[in-house]
């Protein structure tokens, strides 16, 4: 076995590093020998003989200890790079200056010559072996072709080197592999002809699929961190093309610290929307959570439950996790327990339409940080059951927000959705009536409230992908419901983690708009995901073409014609500044919205569209009867933000 083995808290040297070091050992001696034999000519008298012997003791050790010290008991044997041979040469070099003072101190009769030819030989031969030793791994890696993995890698970067001979060397896999050639980027076509650790850069994504079939390529291996999203996604349907898999190399910082095995995976995807790394101020954000107490509500849910794992990692004292589901509740207390934090959880059953219960459960914890995740989100639904849309939308966030307001929480955060904007959908208009709801309230009290508006996360439950997954693996048919529909997405550990941002960034009465990137085509990512699971669509798989659900629109916004979108510290956070209801206190809009619970679903509709105008409402529904005129008609006016 390779694998280095522990024993106590140490960890042993693997058998072939010791094997490594002994070479090492062995050649410091012989280049002494050597150097001996040339000074003398090859004859060597007893007081000759009796200096050699002084120097092995006194050289040898010294620039072993100082080879480790520079390059480490685990450098590799195989190849020689430019940074191997100058650690060769200054621990060898190292060595000498330290053994002379001990020579002389020690009195040894060691002539002034040794030390230069040694540093030749020395250097030569550690040199040589490493140099001999990649020849013959790769003679034998070439002789082994027939049965080895061939594989290209696509991308260029400084630590393609590293990649190269970390694929190579690695022997955790069942199948060896042998890196064939690399693949530029069309911008980096110069690079084309030249090769980095013995392998060569082939030519340009231009032509991947005729470098593919030229070379009998197996598998091609794409660098992350090189391609944008879109780019991955070309470049994987041109190897699809080819017959070919291709596989995504994740995390290169950690290849090239020599820490883990090439452990490349199957392209997901999440690489194809290309998101980038969300940056967040983890400095302020630990100030602003530690030993605070914090309340999460619809903490089983996709986003809920990533924040409670983005939270903990700041210290906050308690977490509540609140959800009327006790099952979502105990997977999800299970999993925060499991992850070793101080933090102390807390699990609630509750509903939040209760408003009771939620008195009770303020009363109880007094949160400091309220983020209020819970909601119903399946349009459909919402358009047969408009009235408990409006229980659990509107009417739950009010009394989320005044039992807040009321124990005195310092910042309640609302997250929202872009069906908000210009909603054609009863849980859409649900949500622009709450986003107003917590901004009317925000005048009551002291606390911070503000609300964070995106749009689809990915992979969350019940999801536009998670749903055609479980039709690919049905066989199909894949269901869209129009080909030029198109909807924005972002991860959901990005997601939490802007969310969070925007509420260390709320002074109170802002509704966050978050960088969503360009927006998908339903279509494309059904066929990206056929793709992906090496399916052709029309051959394997069906997609069909369903029509527009109630409710439902084509394209999806994040802020309307009349908001100003305002920038704010963080690049992928926006302020918008939206416009207050034609009504003076939340109050009103309240008892509005739970007189009509109950009433048919038309009438709440017409309810929703007086409330929000830019709500438009389905031809067969007019607004007449007894809802209509019962909210004035007051001027919209744009809401009072905080300093």
């Amino acid at each position: 076995m390779n694998e280095n083995r522990p024993l106590g808290g140490l960890i042993l040297p693997s058998n072939r590093e010791i094997a490594w070091n002994i070479v090492r050992l062995g050649s410091l001696a012989l280049a002494v020998a050597m150097a001996y034999v040339i000074r003398f000519e090859g004859i060597l008298d007893a007081k000759s003989i009796d200096s050699l012997y002084s120097c092995l003791g006194i050289l040898v050790p010294v620039q072993f200890f100082m080879l480790l010290a520079v390059a480490g008991s685990r450098s590799s044997i195989r190849g020689l790079t430019l940074r191997d041979l100058w650690q060769i040469i200054f621990g060898v070099t190292m060595g000498l200056a330290v053994a002379a003072p001990v020579a002389i101190v020690t009195q040894a009769s060691i002539p002034r010559s040794i030390w230069v030819i040694d540093w030749f030989i020395a250097i030569s031969l550690l040199g040589g072996l490493r140099g001999a030793a990649c020849e013959i791994g790769d003679f034998i890696r070439r002789r082994s072709l027939g049965t080895a993995s061939r594989v290209l890698l696509v991308g260029t970067c400084p630590s393609s080197e590293a990649v190269v001979r970390a694929i190579q060397s690695d022997t955790s896999q069942k199948e060896n592999r042998i890196v064939v050639g690399m693949i530029a980027k069309q911008t980096d076509r110069n690079l084309v002809g030249r090769s980095t650790g013995g392998v060569s850069v082939l030519g340009t994504t231009k032509h991947i699929e005729r470098i593919i079939n030229k070379h009998r390529i197996d598998e091609v291996m794409l660098l992350s961190q090189t391609f944008l999203g879109s780019e991955v996604a070309e470049l994987q349907k041109q190897c699809a093309a080819a017959g070919c898999t291709a596989t995504i190399i994740p995390a290169i910082h950690t290849l090239i610290s020599g820490k883990v095995h090439m452990q490349p995976r199957p392209i997901d995807i999440a690489d194809l929307l290309g998101r980038d790394a969300v940056e967040t101020d983890t400095d302020g954000l630990t100030r602003w959570l530690c030993n605070k107490k914090i309340m999460v509500t619809g903490a089983s849910g996709s986003i809920g439950s990533e924040l409670c794992r983005q939270l903990i990692k700041h210290g906050p004292q308690e977490l509540v996790v609140l959800d009327r589901s006790e099952t979502g509740l105990f997977w999800v207390e299970r999993e925060l327990n499991d992850a070793h934090s101080s933090t102390i959880i807390i699990s609630s059953v509750t509903d939040i339409t209760d408003a009771d219960r939620v008195a009770h459960v303020f009363a109880e914890h007094r949160p400091d940080i309220v983020f209020h995740a819970a909601a119903y989100k399946h349009v459909p639904l919402m358009e047969q059951h408009p009235g408990e849309a409006i229980k659990n939308i509107p009417l739950a966030t009010s009394i989320l927000a005044r039992a807040a307001g009321k124990h005195d929480v310092e910042t309640f955060v609302m997250i929202s959705t872009d069906k908000a904007v210009n909603p054609t959908s009863v849980m859409g208009c649900c949500k622009r009536v709450a986003e107003m709801l917590v901004h009317l309230i925000a005048d009551e009290y002291k606390t911070q409230f503000s609300t964070v508006r995106f749009g689809n996360v990915l992979n969350s439950a019940g999801s536009v992908v998670p749903v055609f997954r479980e039709q690919i693996l049905r066989g199909g048919p894949i269901t869209v419901t129009h080909p030029d529909i198109e909807r924005y997405f972002m991860t959901i550990p990005e997601a939490a983690r802007l969310v969070i941002q925007a509420g260390l960034l709320g002074k109170g009465g802002e509704v966050f708009v978050l960088d969503m990137g360009e927006p998908v085509r339903i279509a494309d990512l059904a066929h990206d995901m056929v793709r992906l699971s090496n399916l052709e669509v029309g051959r394997d798989i069906e997609i069909r073409y369903t029509g527009l659900r109630p409710g439902e629109k084509l394209y999806e916004e994040l802020f309307t014609e009349h908001e100003s979108l305002l920038d704010t510290s963080h690049p992928k956070i926006h302020s918008a500044e939206i416009k207050a209801m034609g009504v003076e206190s939340a109050d009103v809009v309240i008892d509005q919205l739970t007189n009509v619970v109950h009433r048919p679903g038309d009438e709440i509709r017409v309810l929703l569209h007086q409330l929000v105008p830019e709500y438009m409402l389905p031809k067969k529904v007019e607004p007449t009867g007894a809802i209509a005129g019962q909210i004035g008609t007051t001027p919209e006016v744009p809401l009072k933000r905080s300093a």
